[in-house]
């Protein structure tokens, strides 16, 4: 993507706060992703593998390996498919869509499957569902046993047969990887990680996907950071124009997010 000049509109601050709070606000914001100017990014989301592995519970490495590919010996295994995003310096970032796609990726692996068939699955996938990016995909969730039952009849796996022979057990495997997502045209377009009443979704269209607090549209990391830095909910609360549930709810997603990343 070529870099532009352009307003971050994916990290506008709350309506309602002083404007030293939204300078502040702001601030915060770009040291997420201090290279990042470019808005053709707002809608798509911008995740390092750290910060991806921490909201999706995946090591770090499986998904460099998985979106990079690697080498074994003398033999090349090419990525599950190409990120949705290349800022032209070398490192790997992750868009929205990627993050859903490894979920669901990581629940064929953890059940036995392969890296390189989840990767010809999903390359059934695309000329059945029509998405390059068909795992997370709400056609997916209906259609996808077909993709398996073609792998078999290439494979010839006993194993997957066993996996895939009843349409009971194929949801079985999707359904939490697709659990408390949104969908807008059978496409991802918001994830609440820890359900809608936890307050707290993920939305490539506001702050380029970081986790944000549903109700003040505030990043979960800085209203979090602000009751730390204030010495209370209800001072940060205060301070930014927001209600004590919407600090405290922040808090308690950032114990976690911090707890996987101590792991």
């Amino acid at each position: 993507m070529k870099a532009r000049t352009a307003t971050r509109a994916g990290f506008q601050p709350p309506l309602g706060i002083s404007l030293n709070k939204r300078y502040k606000f702001r601030k915060m914001a770009r040291n997420e992703h201090p290279n990042v100017t470019n808005s053709n990014l707002i809608g798509i989301g911008l995740y390092t593998p750290a910060e991806a592995s921490r909201l999706v519970g995946v090591p770090v490495a499986k998904i460099g390996r998985w979106l990079r590919g690697y080498q074994v010996g003398e033999q090349r295994y090419d990525s599950l498919w190409n990120p949705q995003v290349d800022l032209g310096d070398g490192r790997l970032y992750l868009g929205f869509r990627d993050l859903m796609e490894v979920r669901v990726a990581n629940a064929f692996i953890d059940r036995g499957l392969s890296p390189q068939k989840v990767r010809r699955a999903i390359e059934i996938a695309r000329n059945i569902i029509g998405e390059e990016r068909p795992l997370s995909t709400a056609k997916f969730r209906t259609d996808g046993r077909s993709v398996f039952l073609q792998l078999i009849k290439e494979d010839g796996s006993d194993e997957m047969v066993d996996l895939f022979r009843s349409q009971h057990v194929f949801r079985e495997i999707i359904e939490p990887s697709l659990k408390n997502i949104d969908f807008a045209d059978g496409i991802p377009s918001r994830w609440w990680p820890n359900g809608k009443q936890a307050r707290i979704v993920v939305d490539p269209q506001r702050a380029f996907g970081q986790p944000i607090e549903a109700d003040s549209s505030v990043p979960a990391a800085i209203l979090a950071a602000a009751a730390k830095a204030e010495g209370s909910a209800e001072t940060a609360a205060r301070v930014w124009s927001v209600p004590v549930g919407a600090i405290r709810r922040a808090i308690d997603f950032q114990k976690g997010f911090d707890q996987r990343l101590a792991a």
